[in-house]
């Protein structure tokens, strides 16, 4: 039986199976933090990367978004072989490491000249995923960013043709956090019951939906309903704040914690776009410390790695 992630270690969070990372999480009940950010661009504090400042402020999981597999970035990071680059995030953070890949649809992004622009090592192809399995990558999320045309039924398509080829080697999680330019999912219909299953039955073990109060009419009654359908069939979920809200005042942080706690969700996430490239870092430790005080924050913050 699996310790939950609270009570692990970095040795032992690095000996864990999928599998067993799962009841790590579940056995938290709701006191999961993901930090997401972003290697490519500038670090917040130049010297050292946005996964270690992300990890610093008490998250447990480090989310990497706009990776590449085939070309990958993290400023700061020390020089390394390319194949090994997740790996180091792991030696230096102590943290679990996920990526998001993207399902863009043919044509579908419109983000050619900007930060969101595709490459070819980020999209949620087969190839890509087993790439990102032999790299060490702890879970992969296939969601979207702004703008680059990602609907629900790509993702359900990527993920039986993913969960086909990695087997049960990584944790497999799926959702948007905001529309990610499919007008027509938008608000209330980024996410549904219908979507959930789809997720769940394409292979997902975790489903991600919005934070209450981050994306238009997505109320804390809402996603509540929709983590314990999540639930009743076996998956976990993470709340999502991907509307940059991550560079909120304190308050506000708060507030979505408690709203997601509320909700029932068992990882929280805080996204990348307080600055650009990671959340304000008092924000994250702030979520940290409303949904687990600060004995388990400053546990976690405290602990070396090299237990």
């Amino acid at each position: 039986m699996a310790k939950r992630i609270l009570n692990c270690t970095a040795s032992e969070l690095a000996s864990y199976s999928a599998g067993e990372l799962l009841e790590a999480i579940a056995g938290s009940e709701g006191r999961v933090l993901a930090g997401e950010c972003i290697g490519i661009t500038q670090p917040l504090l130049t010297d050292i990367t946005n996964a270690e400042v992300v990890a610093s402020m008490g998250a447990d999981i480090v989310l990497l978004n706009m990776f590449d597999v085939k070309k990958p970035v993290i400023q700061a990071l020390p020089a390394t072989d390319p194949m090994e680059t997740v790996r180091e995030v792991k030696r230096l953070t102590g943290r679990l490491v996920g990526i998001n890949l993207e399902p863009v649809e043919d044509g579908a992004s419109e983000n050619d000249d900007t930060l969101w622009q595709m490459s070819e090592g980020r999209y949620a192809t087969t190839s890509n995923a087993m790439l990102a399995v032999q790299m060490g990558v702890d879970m992969i999320l296939l969601t979207g960013n702004p703008g680059n045309g990602v609907s629900n039924q790509a993702i359900v398509d990527s993920l039986k043709s993913i969960r086909s080829a990695v087997g049960d080697k990584v944790i497999l999680a799926a959702g948007k956090m905001h529309a990610s330019g499919v007008i027509t999912e938008a608000a209330e219909h980024i996410i549904t019951k219908d979507d959930i299953k789809a997720f769940r039955d394409a292979g997902a073990d975790i489903i991600l939906m919005p934070a209450p109060g981050t994306v238009p009419g997505i109320t804390m009654e809402y996603v509540r309903e929709l983590i314990a359908f999540s639930h009743s069939l076996g998956a976990l979920t993470i709340t999502s704040i991907g509307t940059s809200q991550e560079g909120s005042d304190v308050a506000t942080i708060r507030q979505i914690a408690l709203m997601c706690k509320m909700a029932g969700t068992d990882i929280h996430h805080i996204g990348d776009s307080g600055y650009v490239g990671m959340a304000l870092p008092e924000n994250i430790m702030a979520y940290s410390v409303a949904i687990r005080g600060i004995r388990h924050t400053y546990r976690r913050m405290a602990q070396s790695i090299n237990r």
